[in-house]
């Protein structure tokens, strides 16, 4: 692929929006950076993933941390913005990727080959997905969807001017209930493949 493409997915928790990442890295022949980017930054910092996870995509604490002009000691932000420049410096080396979440939209804006994809699906459908790769009852599927989304929106409105979830900040948003994983993915390829033809 002589050109960079950068496809950034975001998604509802319960959408198969990470499942549907995977399958258009694969059949793309893109790599894929989700949560395993916290295994590279613990390699490069020495420490142990666990220790970062505890941080991931979390809003700041106010209670336990405190920030003067440009600089916090919160270690969420702090996290935050190593994963911002590991993602920045993936892009720079003009690499094409497939990266989840991460405000990756907003923080890859200005690179001509982005594409931002936004997905979300009908709460049913997320309710008995989650329902199923967890093994939940309804109260506590719907629970964990309302949970994991609300974390979600705080860490990406924080980090950006856009609000998570806005149509008008994405290139495409597809609800993913209406085809299925399988057929979402062939769709958004559909997309990028046209996209990376035209642009």
């Amino acid at each position: 692929m002589s050109k960079q493409t950068i496809i950034s997915i975001s998604r509802e928790f319960g959408s198969a929006g990470h499942e549907i990442a995977m399958k258009i890295a694969e059949d793309l022949g893109m790599k894929l950076y989700d949560r395993s980017i916290l295994d590279e930054i613990a390699n490069q910092m020495n420490v142990k993933v666990e220790l970062l996870e505890k941080f991931d995509e979390q809003p700041r604490n106010f209670i336990m941390s405190r920030r003067v002009g440009a600089y916090s000691n919160s270690m969420e932000e702090i996290l935050a913005e190593i994963q911002f420049d590991f993602i920045r410096k993936k892009a720079e080396e003009g690499e094409s990727f497939v990266i989840v979440g991460r405000c990756s939209e907003v923080i890859l804006k200005d690179y001509e080959g982005l594409i931002s994809i936004f997905v979300t699906a009908d709460r049913e459908y997320k309710k008995k997905r989650v329902k199923e790769v967890y093994h939940l009852s309804d109260a506590d599927a719907i629970a964990k969807m309302e949970r994991h989304d609300k974390k979600r929106k705080r860490y990406h409105n924080r980090h950006s001017e856009t609000k998570w979830g806005d149509s008008r900040c994405y290139d495409i948003c597809i609800n993913s209930s209406r085809l299925g994983i399988d057929k979402t993915a062939e769709a958004l390829e559909a997309y990028i493949k046209d996209r990376m033809i035209t642009d």
